[in-house]
């Protein structure tokens, strides 16, 4: 009477036992399967490598190092390693500073707008209200499909005071409004990036409510649920990764604020050149010609944004585990 091989359960006799494979023969079988995934990511490591690692581990290096003249100044520049007092100078400096307390406002008030509001143009869209939908869809996303200098040119224009036929319309109005004042700069760069990726974000989020199974909505329909209820509790936890991913991309789109700010500069003296964290990259790098304080400012940019994307994970991965899933629930 044969027994079985696992300890404690015995084998009925007779009864065939499982063939073995030779691990050549599955070492060969899963060759070619490598060599696909060696294939495909092969030009996603390399382009990892020169366009990312690279430069992040350059300018890590340039970071540590500054350029010094000999004879007053005016001598030859020569290289010589400072260690942290490029990070020292940063976190000191007060205009950088500042320019992170404009980035963290702008983001504050940036963020919950543009989920905020895309989820719901995209819970509209998917509902059936909306007639012309693909027609909507397309005017909301050609925003987009401008270049962030000329939307922030077109949007200088309607702002600029003399010339803006909007401007105009509130004067005549009696209506007194300057929307790059103190009071209004930071709501007017963040409707510029509301104009450009409002229409694309709501498109991601549709894309994904699209892939809901129908018969979950219909079940919640049959049960009685309303379009509002069955958003909440069916449509909305089953899109919550791509909420995450993206939350994640607008908050480090949001902490890169450049271009807006750098074209309303031109226009409004509100806007110094080192108006955000990139901005002073930008003149360290460009106009100090200091690439040791453009490197180390760099760094601890890219610092706070890896931060924050955990941040940003984790809080949507605790959301995740408390929201059931609404397929487990009527199963």
């Amino acid at each position: 009477m044969s027994t079985s091989t696992v300890p404690g359960k015995p084998r009925t006799a007779g009864a065939p036992s499982a063939p073995s494979v030779p691990s050549t023969r599955v070492t060969r079988s899963r060759r070619p399967q490598r060599q696909a995934v060696g294939a495909l990511l092969g030009p996603f490591t390399l382009l990892l490598f020169a366009v990312f690692l690279v430069p992040v581990l350059y300018a890590v290096k340039l970071s540590f190092f500054s350029e010094s003249h000999t004879g007053l100044g005016f001598g030859n520049a020569h290289t010589a390693f400072v260690g942290l007092r490029n990070y020292t100078s940063v976190l000191s400096d007060p205009s950088f500073v500042r320019g992170v307390g404009v980035t963290l406002l702008y983001a504050l008030v940036f963020i919950p707008l543009v989920l905020a509001g895309a989820l719901a143009l995209a819970l509209l869209f998917d509902s059936g209200l909306v007639h012309a939908r693909r027609l909507s869809q397309t005017a909301l996303f050609v925003p987009h499909a401008v270049p962030g200098i000329i939307a922030t040119v077109i949007w200088l224009y309607l702002y600029t005071p003399g010339i803006s036929p909007v401007l105009g319309l509130l004067n005549n109005a009696d209506i007194s409004v300057n929307f790059l004042g103190l009071r209004m700069l930071i709501p007017s760069l963040v409707n510029i990036a509301l104009w450009s990726g409002l229409g694309y974000t709501a498109v991601i989020f549709f894309a994904a409510l699209r892939a809901i199974p129908r018969e979950l909505i219909e079940a919640a329909q049959v049960d009685g649920a309303g379009p509002v209820r069955t958003a909440l509790t069916i449509k909305v936890p089953m899109i919550r990764g791509t909420l995450s991913t993206v939350a994640i991309f607008t908050t480090i789109a949001a902490l890169q604020l450049f271009t807006e700010p750098m074209l309303l500069s031109r226009a409004s003296p509100l806007v110094g050149p080192r108006y955000t964290p990139n901005m002073y990259i930008f003149d360290a790098a460009f106009t100090r010609n200091n690439y040791g304080l453009a490197s180390a400012a760099s760094v601890l940019l890219l610092l706070v944004c890896c931060v924050l994307s955990y941040v940003v994970t984790r809080g949507t991965a605790g959301t995740a585990r408390r929201v059931p899933d609404p397929r487990k629930a009527r199963s």
